[in-house]
């Protein structure tokens, strides 16, 4: 259908087009420049006029239904439409997608339940999912907390991923491609204003310098005020202030030729990250060294024990001062048959927190500082090949990191009646721990270099074998240093004698550790295609593949003499085997879509989380769990009958869990008690005063953070219509997700399951085939109160808080384009 649009309202249109864009540039004009990357995909109409989207998963352009692989594909239009502007909002479109934060830093993106260890994080060691965009692979997690800047096209591919991308994924990559360069005029903006003070700003101009270079600039700023109110400060916390600026230089002297210069530079500067209280659970503790005894002796009521008041009381400052970028340069040359593409790349973080780690108003931990800055270079050299009977990628990556790491751990006037025995007189001497003061100085250096290769052998028009190979070396050193010194600034030392001592080493010990790792390893993987049809694919895959080693970067465990335990030091590579099946359909004439996938992935030596009860220690550790295993089945499905009428529902069956873990940390209700010796019986869990186990089996238990079911569901339904004067369509839309409860524990705890809960998001508005899109927007529109995640309080006293999900949130967007 085509639709003639006056000159008038092509002026109109273009009057708010330019205002959009004024919006824009003064909400960014604070930013600083910078440039970023790479390949555009494109969409091309299949025989009923339903779009199919290509994809570059295997590092080739090709329809997403001829990929012999479980791949989700999210096109920027939808990305756009559903609000899904983070990987945090992504994961309710995705559900075999895991998004967990507490704070930028403290990121876990998982799939299948498998990536990285759920918690806290450590700098030593490996993502388990590779976050690529446009070609460049970042390291550190925290970049998927900011905001998607001029996105083209998100592409979640699961399962072991090292034989056709950079660095080696054992559970899957999310590639993200952004909008390139053109040689025609082009640009959008779009602003967008709702409930809580929100504001977004997004715009983005391309075109030609001169015949053979183009260039293109996206800014992106979003606001919005805090979720929780904190009565200590009288300010709303735990808010957005994001700032993201994208640059691309397009230089293409020939059909043959193309380089691309680019640049990014994002940051947030949110007073964030409170955690709330949410419960109190019996830890075997002495009853008065729990948390409701405690919280008596200094004659403390929490602001709420309610945590869908959204109000805390913390009293340490806040601060999730985070800034990302880089630069990177991409070269693709035609030769003969092959295409030669090179990725150089540079990258930068610098993460600057404050937090308040005991999440009370009392003033227990006064200051929890430990700002971080990296550095990254990459370098990626790739061959693709495609041809008659065989298409073939091989490749080499060599990656480079160090990151620095400054900290500040400081005790407050509440320390003491909180952290020292209340039997003991020097509990009530505020000044014994008052002051005490841990600094903390580390560094991580990372070498990786790899060769990979992949061959599609086309036996016959129908039947295809895919094997790959990796070869991956990794080596990994680290130093850790912890001085600590009492309030009166005076040196705490190991060795040191008296009751005050005693009392402050119990809570900052110093400690001093240089780990480092390196290995060899090889992995390979076979892949095996037969179309049965021209609509009807099926496929099955082995993989072996595996996470390189690492170090524990942020302290270790100590003896009882207060020394650091060396050998834990290191933590083994995981061992992985993966198997996969899946079948890709399209039927109705292509309007519908069902694709569905099966698989089972075992890992020996698994790198868990340990986390430890003391107040002062940094982090979590890892160690090596004997066996974890993911399987179950997912399905990708969608319908159009016709233009007038989409819909689409996703889900996946996920059975995570540990195999083998016999020396686990043991959950809140069998810790803080004095641990149990030989010829002794552990005493029931929640018991206070009794004998605590060293460790505990949990073999058989989940998995942290994956739910057994989760889907994704909605549609959109429009006609044509009219508004003020334009010629174009209305819509409505509905997006929901489900997933069912889930432990947030690395040891399942019977006071950190996190209940099941469903999401609803509707839209309804007005677009124009040229350009201009008016939607009002809510989501939770049902106010559904649920938890993104729960933490166990420090020091075993049974305190339990949490991260609540957004309330209901709405508002209306305005889009244009030209």
């Amino acid at each position: 259908m085509t639709i003639h649009t006056p000159a008038s309202r092509r002026l109109s249109r273009a009057a708010l087009l330019g205002a959009l864009l004024s919006t824009v540039a003064g909400a960014a004009m604070s930013a600083q420049s910078a440039v970023a990357a790479d390949a555009e995909p494109v969409a091309v109409g299949a025989p009923s006029g339903v779009e199919e989207l290509i994809v570059t998963a295997r590092r080739r352009s090709e329809t997403a239904q001829a990929v012999p692989l479980a791949i989700t594909v999210v096109g920027g239009e939808k990305v756009d439409a559903t609000g899904a502007f983070n990987v945090g909002r992504l994961q309710q479109l995705t559900p075999t997608l895991q998004f967990y934060s507490s704070n930028p830093r403290n990121t876990a993106v998982n799939i299948r339940g498998l990536g990285v260890p759920f918690g806290l994080t450590s700098d030593g060691f490996e993502q388990g999912v590779g976050f690529y965009i446009d070609d460049v692979y970042h390291a550190r997690v925290a970049t998927a907390t900011f905001d998607f800047l001029d996105v083209a096209q998100i592409e979640v591919l699961r399962g072991p991923q090292g034989t056709l991308y950079g660095k080696n994924t054992t559970a899957g990559a999310v590639n993200i491609t952004t909008n390139q360069p053109t040689f025609n005029f082009e640009g959008k903006a779009e602003v967008t204003v709702g409930n809580l003070n929100f504001k977004q700003a997004k715009a983005a101009v391309s075109g030609p310098i001169t015949d053979t270079i183009a260039a293109r600039i996206a800014v992106s700023s979003t606001t919005r005020r805090g979720t929780i109110y904190n009565v200590t400060s009288d300010q709303y916390v735990n808010g957005q202030d994001n700032l993201g600026l994208r640059g691309l230089i397009l230089y293409k002297p020939s059909d043959n030729l193309a380089v691309t210069f680019a640049g990014d530079f994002s940051k947030q500067d949110a007073e964030c990250c409170a955690q709330i209280f949410v419960r109190t659970g019996a830890t075997q503790r002495p009853l008065n060294r729990q948390y409701v005894a405690l919280a008596a002796a200094q004659n403390y009521t929490v602001a709420s024990t309610n945590p869908f008041d959204r109000i805390t009381d913390v009293d340490a400052s806040l601060n999730a001062g985070n800034k990302i970028g880089g630069a990177s340069a991409r070269v693709v040359w035609n030769v003969g048959e092959g295409t030669v593409t090179s990725v150089t790349a540079w990258r930068f973080w610098d993460w600057k927190p404050e937090n308040d780690r005991d999440f009370l108003g009392l003033s227990i931990v006064s200051k929890s500082q430990n700002p971080s800055q990296q550095d990254q270079y990459s370098q990626e050299l790739r061959y693709n090949y495609s041809g008659e009977r065989a298409d073939l990628v091989v490749g080499a990556f060599a990656f480079k990191q160090r990151i620095d790491t400054q900290g500040t751990e400081e005790q407050g006037p509440a320390s003491s009646r909180w952290n020292i025995t209340p039997s003991n007189v020097l509990s009530n001497d505020p000044s014994v721990l008052n002051g005490l003061v841990a600094k903390n100085t580390q560094y991580l250096k990372n070498t990786s270099f790899a060769l990979y290769g992949q061959l599609s052998w086309k036996v016959s028009d129908r039947f295809t074998i895919q094997p790959g190979v990796r070869l991956n070396y990794d080596k990994k050193d680290g130093f850790y240093q912890r001085l600590v010194f009492d309030g009166d600034g005076v040196p705490v030392l190991l060795g040191q004698t008296g009751a005050r001592r005693a009392a402050q080493l119990a809570v900052f010990t110093p400690q001093l550790s240089a780990p480092s790792f390196s290995d060899w390893n090889f992995s390979y993987d076979l892949n095996a295609s037969y179309k049965f049809t021209p609509d009807v694919l099926g496929y099955a895959t082995y993989a072996k593949s595996f996470k390189t080693g690492g170090i524990n970067q942020n302290g270790l465990p100590t003896d009882a003499a207060g020394n650091p335990i060396l050998a834990a030091g290191q933590i083994k590579p995981e061992d992985v085997n993966h198997f996969e099946a899946g079948l890709k359909t399209q039927f109705w004439e292509r309007r519908a879509t069902l694709n569905v996938s099966a698989y089972r992935t075992d890992i020996k030596d698994y790198q868990a989380t340990v986390t430890n009860g003391q107040l002062g220690v940094l982090r979590g550790y890892l160690a090596n769990a004997g066996k974890v295993r993911s399987q179950g089945v997912e399905f990708d499905f969608s319908v159009r009958p016709s233009e007038r009428f989409n819909a689409y529902a996703n889900g996946a069956y996920t059975d995570a869990k540990y195999v083998r873990f016999t020396d686990a940390p043991c959950p809140p209700e069998l810790s803080g008690g004095t641990t149990v010796g030989a010829g002794q019986t552990p005493g029931a869990p929640g018991a206070p005063g009794g004998l605590s186990p060293a460790n505990c089996d949990i073999s058989g238990a989940r998995l942290p953070g994956v739910s057994k079911w989760s889907f994704s569901f909605g549609g959109e339904v429009n006609a044509p219509a009219q508004f003020l004067a334009n010629e174009g369509e209305v819509y409505f839309g509905y997006d929901g997700s489900y997933r069912s409860r889930f432990s947030s524990n690395a040891s399942p705890s019977i006071y950190t399951w996190v209940d099941g809960y469903s999401l609803s998001n509707f839209r309804a508005g007005f677009r124009t085939p040229d350009g201009l899109n008016v939607f009002a927007w809510v989501r939770n529109a049902f106010d559904e109160e649920y938890f993104e995640l729960l933490a166990v309080g420090p020091s075993n006293t049974g305190l339990i808080a949490g991260q609540p999900g957004d309330p209901r949130t709405f508002g209306v967007t305005v889009k244009a384009a030209f």
